[in-house]
């Protein structure tokens, strides 16, 4: 039985050995500086929403405090 549950788990493994590494970073070809200079903002803005967090499950009814309905609005925005 033990044989048989080890060959198994081989079987199983071998696809994920059999893929491609990925590429080192001495691999890749250098990007123009026009060209990454472009993409840091766009990096920095998605580094920033993942770090980001949601805060949907707590309690923002401290919001309904607030004098205006556009003040209300920005507050609870960032409970969505």
């Amino acid at each position: 039985m033990k044989p048989l549950v080890f060959l198994l788990m081989v079987v199983l493994a071998l696809p994920a050995w059999a893929q491609d590494k990925p590429a080192s970073k001495d691999e890749k070809p250098q990007a123009t500086d026009d060209k990454t200079k472009a993409e840091q903002p766009k990096k920095q803005a998605a580094a920033a929403s993942r770090t980001k967090q949601r805060r949907w499950n707590e309690d923002a009814r401290h919001c309904l405090e607030r004098p205006t309905n556009t003040e209300i609005i920005k507050c609870a925005e960032e409970y969505l």
